[in-house]
């Protein structure tokens, strides 16, 4: 079974300036520069059937122009138990339509609707049990100023995972361009 998800690539040079933040957290996992992404829809551990339904499902995928993303600032999923460190996405009314119809594609092809709110971001580092919430509090008040991160995507791609790892390295299985 492939463990699959869509998502955004971030650009090179995004990642480049990302991966400034990477150290100085105790506790903290990074993710490789190369593996950064947006991730639009988690499909999880899925038969290669319903893979294939998904692969046709997104080929309906309506053209669009490049969609503006930004990434503004730092945060941390978890709250009394941190568990990621990451980057936010501003919600752009073109990002939250593109990710509502990810939704609508991959459910027709028989995934499970998602129960999770979709809160665009840019997963920096995983956190382990050693990362405080202090700790992680502090990490992002002294990371300094972050000064916006802006550019365009022009094609969502279906990233493959390891299995059970909770990361990387992600392949690119296939994309989608929007015009």
């Amino acid at each position: 079974m492939p463990r699959l998800f869509t998502g955004l690539a971030i650009p090179p040079e995004i990642g480049a300036r990302l991966a400034r933040f990477r150290g100085g957290l105790p506790g903290a996992r990074w993710v490789e520069e190369s593996d950064y992404h947006v991730t639009l829809r988690f499909l999880g551990d899925i038969d290669a059937d319903v893979a294939e339904d998904v692969l046709e499902a997104l080929s309906a995928m309506r053209p669009r122009a490049p969609i503006p993303v930004t990434l503004d600032g730092l945060g941390a999923f978890g709250g009394d138990r941190p568990r990621a460190l990451f980057a936010s996405v501003v919600q752009e009314p073109e990002l939250m339509d593109l990710q509502a119809e990810q939704e609508r594609l991959v459910r027709r092809a028989g995934v499970a609707p998602e129960t999770r709110r979709f809160t665009p971001h840019v997963t920096l580092a995983r956190l382990r049990r050693e990362a405080s919430p202090e700790g992680v509090a502090m990490y992002v008040a002294q990371s300094g100023l972050f000064e916006p991160l802006r550019f365009a995507v022009r094609a969502v791609t279906v990233f493959s995972a390891r299995d059970s790892t909770g990361g990387g390295p992600y392949v690119a299985e296939a994309e989608f361009p929007f015009a």
